[in-house]
């Protein structure tokens, strides 16, 4: 399912910033969706805040860890294939079952360009499978690797997973969200949502993440941070 307005959705992509596509999103789940449900998102978020894990991930000045990940097609990419005489934008999402996840890629995807001129690269990092992401970047029409991150093994460097609580699990199963078929095993875990700027040496230049899945960084803000650091 594509998450959009009746207004955009004849149209082939949406324009308008990410804040206000999170504003409508937000909008329709309180309309739509249970309270009791809408409550049990809002004290998971409040127990990942309580424990701070946003700020104990990898931070700027740091050095990312070397990876190889299987990308939306079963081809393996490394950290050095992606850093290769250019700077990344790394995005860590939860999936392609999550409304906020794919509007964030599709802003994401319609800056694509705008990234590329100011010298980087962008790819994403999901703990679904190459079979998940590749429907993904199909019925979204990215332009960029959706890179699979099994076990979370590259997101726990980065200092970003945690494993959702039962009540919340509950919710999602009778929402028919399997995590276990959508990432290949039954761990529970996920990344809380998370952008980062690599330098071409892995250092990291920029990074915000968020316990608040409905939450992320305005793509516009992204190309202005590659612009400045590039000196253009």
């Amino acid at each position: 399912m594509k998450w959009r307005s009746l207004e955009q959705a004849s149209l082939d992509t949406d324009a308008r910033s990410l804040r206000e596509i999170f504003v409508e999103r937000r909008a329709l789940i309180a309309k739509y969706v249970p309270a009791e449900t809408q409550a049990v998102h809002e004290r998971a978020i409040a127990d990942l805040k309580q424990q701070r894990l946003a700020a104990n991930i990898l931070s700027v000045g740091s050095k990312s860890p070397e990876f190889c990940l299987k990308d939306h097609n079963g081809k393996s990419l490394s950290s050095s294939d992606l850093l290769t005489k250019r700077r990344l934008v790394l995005c860590f999402i939860r999936g392609r079952w999550c409304p906020f996840c794919v509007a964030q890629m599709e802003a994401m995807n319609l800056i694509l360009p705008e990234i590329e001129q100011a010298g980087a690269s962008l790819a994403a990092v999901s703990p679904q499978t190459v079979q998940q992401s590749f429907f993904m970047r199909d019925q979204h029409k990215l332009r960029f690797s959706l890179l699979s991150d099994a076990g979370n093994q590259v997101a726990r460097q980065f200092g970003l997973t945690y494993r959702v609580p039962d009540e919340q699990r509950a919710v999602y199963q009778r929402a028919f969200v399997n995590l276990p078929f959508v990432n290949g095993n039954d761990s529970w875990e996920l990344p809380i949502p998370a952008t980062y700027i690599l330098d071409h040496d892995g250092t990291v230049l920029y990074a915000c993440a968020n316990e608040d899945y409905t939450e992320r960084p305005e793509p516009s803000d992204i190309v202005r941070l590659l612009a400045n650091q590039s000196g253009t």
